[in-house]
């Protein structure tokens, strides 16, 4: 979503995970997903991925946040939010979880600090989209398709409707496209 808001112009290369082509693997050797290879950089995380484009082009300033908030909040998705996301989506990964209690942590965690946020504005650092609604955006949404009648009966209603902007703006879905597996 950044490259595009961004209008960087790039080669999509939709990778099998499983069969993973050899230029990828000579790009960028950990072999993992996403990969920018660009004016003779490997940048091989989402958020390098983002900064980088946000700092070629930043047309509605996405990037003027406050850092150290911006920083808390990436800091917990990061870390104890997407531990809590693959317990609850993968729970036979983990039997001696309960996903209640999965549940409620990921609301301890992050939908009541989302709800709370989302309080005073539309967006979670204020009036305006920027870099950390994008960043946060597509682990909320897995962890509403998850098990989506579950998530449509939490009490975060500014929350869903934070989630359902994303997914219907325009931005998200000119990014959604399907494209056929690269090899080489």
């Amino acid at each position: 979503m950044a490259l595009k808001y961004a209008g960087i112009e790039l080669e999509h290369r939709e990778i099998d995970l499983r069969n993973k082509p050899q230029s990828m693997l000579l790009a960028s050797p950990k072999g993992t997903v996403p990969v920018l290879c660009v004016d003779g950089i490997v940048l091989e995380q989402s958020l390098e991925i983002m900064q980088w484009a946000l700092g070629k082009s930043d047309p509605d300033g996405w990037g003027l946040v406050d850092h150290s908030i911006a920083q808390t909040w990436i800091e917990k998705n990061d870390g104890p939010f997407k531990i809590l996301l693959d317990q609850y989506k993968y729970p036979n990964r983990y039997l001696d979880l309960q996903s209640e209690k999965v549940l409620s942590a990921v609301n301890d965690l992050m939908l009541i600090p989302m709800e709370t946020s989302l309080q005073d504005s539309q967006y979670l650092l204020g009036s305006k989209m920027t870099w950390v609604d994008v960043a946060i955006f597509p682990f909320i949404r897995q962890f509403a398709m998850v098990q989506p009648e579950t998530f449509n009966t939490l009490p975060f209603p500014l929350t869903k409707k934070w989630l359902d902007k994303q997914i219907e703006s325009a931005l998200f879905l000119s990014v959604m496209d399907k494209y056929p597996t690269w090899s080489d």
